[in-house]
């Protein structure tokens, strides 16, 4: 049994909870205080003889959603008639941004059986702490309620995307791809000390890093998985990379065969903007029964590398049988290898463009209005 909403917009014709609990006023909501104090009018009264609910337990947790149970004494169970939810993002440093600050967190329920299910993307984000406490109560003749103690206080965290999610992403960017364009390199830009410390300290290799937290909040890429990132993107006049870029003057250039071949499994991993008009898809590149590849099977969407929007390897029609490279041309692919890579397989130079700060995507937050990008969960 879910939810049936939020006690803040109860009088609001929009209401997801309107003539579940219209019965229940906002004063009365607002007056559900965190010390258990009686209003000033007798709209809540305390009644010591509600149990207060114990042993509180989180499962089922979802990025929108989760199931709370919890024990109480038998005593007067029969007469509650509702339950007062009270969920509060924790508070830190890396909080979640992306919510609007005014969403409401008293949630009100209709007394069903336990366990119940809260769910409601409009208050709960993805990859998030939250703290929870219970309420139970008791309506009256008069209309007034009579309520509990508060609970403890339960700490829990709300999970990553799902495929089911990351499927939504994929369907989205589908939608922009656009035509595709032939490539044959993938290609990484760094400064000059980078490349100096793979060569003097890592065996002439780069080596994977873990990914930043760019993107989606609720990616399961993000801070997980580890990979070098490249790009593929070519210049429609050119066919060549840009010959500018936001990472480094030099450029570790690759034959796209060493990376992409019919033993390489490709997944989808993201899909988003930064508050401009260009999107951006995360792709991942990983050998075949490799630890990368593990990681993403149990998480991300396969991709067949033959037949799809963003990236192809398909063998040329002609009688050589070589492999063709193509990638789509509306989207800026950024792809994950996740595996170490030694200079030796391609080079580096100096690029002759500039260095272009601006378009950095390296810990860049999404846009959460933009409609192309972006999915409601737990619709």
């Amino acid at each position: 049994m879910e939810v049936p909403g939020l006690a803040h917009n109860i009088t609001s014709p929009l209401s997801p909870c309107e003539g579940m609990i219209k019965d229940l006023s906002l004063d009365a909501i607002q007056l559900c205080e965190r010390d258990g104090s009686k209003s000033q009018d007798g709209s809540i009264s305390e009644m010591e003889e509600l149990p207060v609910p114990q042993n509180i337990k989180i499962s089922n947790i979802t990025c929108d959603s989760f199931k709370i149970c919890w024990d109480m004494e038998p005593r007067s169970k029969e007469r509650i008639t509702h339950y007062f939810i009270d969920l509060n993002k924790k508070e830190n440093k890396n909080s979640n941004k992306f919510k609007h600050k005014d969403v409401p967190t008293k949630l009100v329920a209709k007394a069903v059986p336990l366990p119940m299910t809260v769910r409601g993307h409009w208050f709960l984000s993805p990859r998030t702490e939250y703290t929870v406490a219970v309420q139970t109560a008791s309506k009256q003749t008069d209309g007034d309620y009579a309520i509990s103690e508060w609970s403890e206080i339960i700490e829990f965290c709300t999970a990553d995307y799902s495929t089911v999610h990351l499927n939504q992403l994929l369907e989205k960017a589908e939608v922009i791809a656009g035509r595709m364009l032939r490539f044959s390199v993938f290609y990484r830009n760094q400064n000059k000390e980078y490349f100096d410390h793979a060569r003097d300290a890592q065996e002439n290799r780069m080596l994977p890093s873990v990914k930043d937290n760019s993107g989606s909040h609720g990616s399961p890429i993000s801070g997980k998985l580890e990979g070098i990132f490249f790009s593929c993107n070519t210049e429609f006049n050119t066919g060549k990379p840009p010959q500018d870029s936001p990472y480094g003057r030099h450029r570790f250039e690759v034959g796209a065969d060493v990376l992409f071949n019919p033993d390489t499994n490709l997944y989808f991993g993201d899909f988003y903007c930064m508050y401009t008009a260009y999107h951006y898809v995360i792709l991942v590149l990983a050998p075949k029964g490799s630890r990368g590849d593990d990681f993403c099977k149990q998480r991300l969407p396969a991709l067949d590398i033959t037949n799809n929007r963003f990236l192809t390897c398909k063998q040329d029609e002609d009688a050589s049988g070589s492999l063709v490279f193509h990638h789509a041309q509306d989207v800026i692919l950024e792809v994950i290898y996740t595996e170490p890579l030694d200079l030796a397989l391609g080079t580096v130079a100096e690029i002759s463009g500039h260095q272009l700060m601006s378009l950095s995507t390296v810990n860049a937050k999404k846009d959460p209005s933009c409609k192309t990008c972006n999915i409601s969960v737990g619709r």
